[in-house]
């Protein structure tokens, strides 16, 4: 069987441009299916630009709401820091508190950073659930904040009963940009769910990363203690 011959592009071009009338007729059919579907492209375009102003009008929108929320927020964090806690929640009847500020701006930056800020004031009222309910909804590209969220979530699972998931907000903890500074820290606290857990290997493991990493952590002595201690549980 003859195979089919097949032109090149440029054989193509060669020809359109020896053939004006080819040119012609092709440019009226173009001309002709435009003006046929007319409203469809001017739909098309509509759409264009009314998604174009959508995207644009969403992010200065959630830029001014942002400043004004970190605005409202300053008095509510001035509260946190001086352990007024009741103030720093629900505000002091001229300002508002944390709660507010995520009710009201939703998914600024500045909420995101208040479920921070409530997430650790229930951890230390005794109000697990709660506190896992708002850290969990907290991520920063900060490392020693996000890091720390993810040590308090693991203290609140842990409160809990939650092993299993404290220890894998421990994890986070220690794998988040790994420093000498904080990881021996929420390593002792993910060897202390580990023995909660029954795994004590686990927690000898980890102290013994202690041990030999951070051996000028203010956690080493207690990190050798507690690793020669779990090793004479583990023998008998």
């Amino acid at each position: 069987m003859a195979k089919k011959k097949t032109k090149k592009a440029s054989e193509v071009e060669y020809e359109l441009l020896e053939k004006p009338e080819e040119i012609a007729s092709r440019l009226e059919r173009g001309e002709a299916f435009v003006k046929k579907n007319s409203k469809l492209f001017g739909g098309i375009l509509i759409v264009g630009i009314l998604l174009i102003a959508g995207i644009l009008y969403f992010q200065i929108d959630k830029q001014n709401k942002n400043e004004k929320a970190q605005a409202e927020m300053f008095q509510a964090v001035y509260y946190f820091e001086q352990d007024s806690t009741d103030f720093a929640l629900n505000g002091d009847g001229s300002n508002p508190g944390l709660l507010r500020i995520i009710e009201q701006y939703g998914r600024t930056d500045a909420a995101n950073m208040a479920h921070f800020y409530v997430g650790s004031i229930y951890l230390s009222e005794g109000q697990f659930q709660k506190a896992v309910d708002h850290l969990k909804k907290f991520s920063a590209d900060d490392f020693f904040v996000q890091a720390r969220a993810y040590s308090l979530l693991g203290d609140a699972y842990l409160e809990l009963g939650n092993t299993k998931d404290a220890i894998s907000a421990y994890k986070k903890a220690v794998d988040h940009k790994e420093n000498k500074f904080f990881a021996p820290r929420y390593l002792s606290k993910l060897a202390i769910a580990y023995e909660e857990a029954g795994e004590i290997e686990n927690a000898i493991k980890t102290y013994g990363i202690i041990e030999e990493k951070y051996f000028e952590s203010f956690e080493f002595t207690n990190a050798r203690k507690h690793k020669a201690r779990l090793e004479g549980l583990a023998s008998k």
